[in-house]
This record gives structure tokens, C-alpha cells and sequence, in this order.
């Protein structure tokens, strides 16, 4: 989009672009999201933006009405495979944070140098700096969500000291911490009487466009490994539950199923969100959490992008028509992703109870974290589960969120005794990618680049099984 276009988006207010780039008004200081409700600034006092952080190191501030920094993540960095792409990816998952840029540059292949130039000519911002906004958007929500002291939510969110975190506060949201707590939504002040590290973390998980949620909740479903995972309720009220395991300590997540949002009377879908409640030991894994949900959902899709090109088809014309806004489901653990999709679902439930970690305080029926590469490794090392989790164990497999997919691929086909089926399904779901077709599929090459989406629809309809 040139920047004349994405004037004319602000000036609908379309929300279809929320998170794929940003705007500022230099006469306010202040920058927003393209559906902000607020009068339409003139075009020459407007300025465009790739990143909330972006806007945030040019000197702009956060607005208080559209809060830009809640937004769903760009699309773009699911769907690209390059450097920049994986780099937000890893970012997303708060890489920065635990292991600074180095740690970040390492995972790439790529020097500090290169990783923060090519960052910053593309996004107008380097690693720091991309890293800083999410952990503002991570107080944020913690100040806004919950009664933990303030000195507490400073470490929680990323912050090196007290001193950092007042000051970043301060320069993006132009507020103490104090004053956003006292600022939040009357939802938010309710919830927070209730939310305590026992009660939970309860979290909006935004998303753009349609959202079908039945289809999502009837997979999950399907596959749940008893243990860890949990389905209950009718059907259009669901709440999936599930274990996690995260850098600093576990964490329970209970996420709702939501009816579809309304359609606008020009008949777009404005977006929505699925509510959520977290449960963590540490709540310095907040930020790794909500995105490792936002990748098990599909949250950051374009739905918008997705059906246009699938809905050109004529042998999807109907099924897209049906379930607009379709996602592809990802996966909250990639390693547990990968040796369920090897083993199966009962063979997975077997390998949970016999070397899943039990938990120190188990929730219902959600007893245990899936067991570790290394342990199914030392603990069943023959055949192709052996050499799958010795791989993953030793890192020869990579498929955390800054893995090369190719290279991924490469590494899983090298696996004596996995077949190509199982590592499409790795990548589809494991690695995110919204492009593959499992071998032997007639796929036409018109669905590109959105084949996963496309058997998404096949399989909804019945044409193929799961």
C-alpha cells in the first residue's frame, strides 16, 4: 500500500488493516491504529508507520481511545519465511528478553549487526526497540488486569529496573504506572479485584475479520490429550484448557469458544476477540504465552487476504462463503506438536502419563506438561519416536518460531522412518506456514500462497479427513 492508500484507509476507519501499520498526527504526538474513532486528521499532518515501536522512537505516544498496542499482530510475519519475518517471530516470543540481541542474531544465523540493520531499514526499528513496546504492552495489560504490585509487574513484563520501566511508561502511554492502572476500563477494574497469581490472568486475544471459532474448538477437540488438554461445554460455549510449559515456570490456560462478530452494515466483519484466563507460576511468561495462544489459534491470520484468493476458486467458492474467516490452527508447544503428529493421539496420552512432569498444583483433569524431547529420548531412544526426539533433544531439528522452514523440513525428512505426510503436517501446524500441501495432494497452485487454508476448508466440509 502507498501512503495514499492507507490514508484512505484511516479515513474509513477500516479495521481490516488494525496491526498492519500505524499512523501518527504530528500535531497531537499521539498515533493510533487505521480504525481509530477519533476525528480523521488532515492528510499532511499524518505520518505511517510499520510498528507500534516505530512511532513509539519517533517521539509519538499511544492513544487512549483505540489503544494501538492491542491490536492483532501483521499477518506479514506468519507468512513470511526471511529473516525480518522469523526475527519478529522469535521477537513475539521473547526471545529479546531472555537472551538479548546476540541470543536473537544466534537463533538467526546472522550477526547483532546485520539482524538490528535489517530490522531497522525495513520496520524503523531494531530488536531493542521492537522488544521495548511489547514489554509496555505487557504492563499494560498486567497494570490494567491485575492487582500485582507495581515493582512486581516491572520484572513480569521485561523491564531491567524500576527506573526503566517508569520511564518507558511515561514515553509511550504518557502516563505513570499508577495513573493506567487507575485509567482501565471498568471491565478491567473489576477484573482486577479478582485476578490474583491463583485466579488468573484474564486477557482479550484480539483478532481482524471473521473468526470461525467452531471449526478451531471441534479440532482441538479431536485431538485433545488427556492431561494436558481439556474440552468442555456444549458446542458454541466451549472453553478449551490446556497445560503449558514456559521458560520461567508452567502456566494453565482456559481460552472461550465465541459466536462469529456481527457484520457492519457496509457487511464487514469488524473483528473480535476470544477471552482467555492464564494461570502462570511466573508471570515474567505472560508475553510467551499470549503468543504462543495467538500462533495454537491463528489469531494474527488476514482473513480478508485468505478468502479472496480461496473465494476466486470455484471449487471453494461455497465452502468459503460458509465459513469466512476460516483459520489454519498452529500449535502452543511446536516439539509436542511434532511427536503427537508422529505417535497419534493415544499413543501421545500414554507417553503423558508414563514421563509427562506432573503438576505441583493439577487443575481438574489437567495433571501434567507434556514430556521434554530429551526425556522420551533417554526413555524410549528406538525406532522412529527415538530419532525424533534425539533430533529435537540435540537441536539437529529445529521448530521454535525463528526456524528456517526449509531447513526444518530438510532436518525432519532426514529422520529414518518419518514420512512426508507427518512433516507436512509439522510445518502446517508446528511451524505455522499457511502454504503446504500434503504429497500426492491434487493441490492446484492457484490456492497459493494460502494451501493450508484451503484443506482448512476441505476438511470442514467433510471432503478430507484430519
Amino acid at each position: 500500500m502507498d501512503e495514499d492508500t492507507r490514508y484512505e484507509a484511516v479515513r474509513s476507519r477500516d479495521g481490516r488493516f488494525d496491526g498492519e501499520f500505524f499512523f501518527a498526527v504530528e500535531t497531537t504526538g499521539i498515533y493510533c491504529r487505521p480504525s481509530c474513532p477519533a476525528v480523521t486528521p488532515k492528510r499532511h499532518n499524518v505520518r505511517f508507520f510499520a510498528t507500534a515501536a516505530a512511532a513509539q522512537g519517533s517521539g509519538f505516544r499511544a492513544c487512549r481511545r483505540c489503544r494501538p498496542d492491542a491490536v492483532p499482530g501483521s499477518a506479514e510475519w506468519n507468512v513470511r519465511a526471511d529473516v525480518v519475518g522469523r526475527a519478529m517471530r522469535l521477537i513475539g516470543d521473547g526471545v529479546v528478553d531472555r537472551e538479548g540481541v546476540a541470543g536473537l542474531a544466534a537463533r538467526l544465523g546472522y550477526s547483532a549487526r546485520q539482524v538490528q540493520r535489517q530490522l531497522t531499514a525495513e520496520l524503523g526499528a531494531g530488536p531493542v526497540a521492537l522488544a521495548r513496546a511489547q514489554r509496555a504492552h505487557t504492563a499494560r495489560v498486567l497494570l490494567q488486569t491485575t492487582g500485582l504490585p507495581v515493582t512486581q509487574i516491572a520484572f513480569a513484563s521485561g523491564f531491567a529496573s524500576v527506573r526503566q520501566f517508569n520511564e518507558t511508561m511515561r514515553e509511550v502511554y504518557a502516563s505513570t504506572p499508577s495513573e493506567l492502572r487507575a485509567a482501565a476500563p471498568h471491565g478491567g477494574r473489576a477484573a482486577r479485584r479478582t485476578a490474583t497469581p491463583d485466579a488468573g490472568i484474564p486477557l482479550r486475544l484480539a483478532h481482524r475479520g471473521p473468526y470461525q471459532s467452531t471449526a478451531v474448538f471441534d479440532l482441538l477437540a479431536a485431538e485433545a490429550v488427556a492431561g494436558v488438554e481439556e474440552v468442555g461445554g456444549p458446542r458454541g460455549r466451549r472453553t478449551y484448557r490446556r497445560t503449558l510449559r514456559l521458560p520461567h515456570g508452567t502456566g494453565i490456560v482456559a481460552v472461550d469458544e465465541r459466536p462469529g462478530a456481527a457484520r457492519s452494515a457496509s457487511g464487514a466483519h469488524p473483528g473480535g476477540w476470544l477471552d482467555a484466563r492464564l494461570h502462570l507460576t511466573d508471570p515474567r511468561d505472560l508475553t510467551t504465552a499470549v503468543q504462543r495462544l495467538r500462533r495454537l489459534f491463528d489469531l494474527d491470520a488476514d482473513p480478508y487476504a485468505i478468502d479472496e484468493r480461496l473465494g476466486a476458486d470455484p471449487r471453494l467458492v461455497p465452502l468459503v462463503a460458509a465459513r469466512p474467516g476460516l483459520r489454519s490452527p498452529g500449535a502452543a508447544d511446536p516439539e509436542e506438536l511434532a511427536v503427537r503428529a508422529l505417535v497419534g493421539r493415544a499413543e501421545a496420552e500414554r507417553l503423558v502419563q508414563r514421563y509427562g512432569k506432573t503438576l505441583d498444583a493439577p487443575c481438574g483433569s489437567l495433571t501434567h506438561l507434556f514430556p521434554e524431547p530429551a526425556v522420551l529420548a533417554g526413555a524410549e531412544p528406538d525406532g522412529t519416536l527415538g530419532a525424533l526426539t534425539t533430533a529435537l533433544a540435540d537441536g539437529a531439528v529445529r521448530l521454535d518460531p525463528g526456524a528456517d522452514r526449509d531447513d526444518a523440513e530438510a532436518a525432519l525428512l532426514a529422520v529414518p522412518g518419518l514420512d512426508a505426510r507427518t512433516v507436512a503436517a509439522v510445518r502446517t501446524r508446528a511451524l505455522g506456514d499457511p502454504d503446504v500441501a500434503p504429497p500426492g495432494s491434487d493441490i492446484p497452485d492457484t490456492w497459493r500462497p494460502w494451501r493450508s487454508y484451503a484443506l482448512q476448508h476441505l476438511r470442514a466440509a467433510g471432503e478430507l479427513e484430519y
